[in-house]
């Protein structure tokens, strides 16, 4: 099977917050409002339609999804 990852673009990012209001069971958030990822860790299945919708949310598309 198939396990989705989600990362953040740093340099990407300007700190909306979307992505951690969407999924807040993954996405954290440091003490200047940018988002903080644990690495390599799966998405849980049933997150994954939250997850993409915050990937799709991201006004600077610097969130990323992968399938690995």
């Amino acid at each position: 099977m198939s396990e989705l990852r989600l990362t953040v673009d740093p340099v990407a990012c300007d700190a909306f917050g979307f992505c951690a209001e969407l999924l807040p069971e993954i996405v954290g958030l440091d003490e200047w409002g940018y988002p903080v990822v644990a690495p390599g860790e799966a998405v849980p299945p049933h997150l994954a339609k939250l997850a993409r919708q915050a990937a799709r949310s991201c006004p600077r598309q610097a969130v990323i999804l992968t399938v690995g």
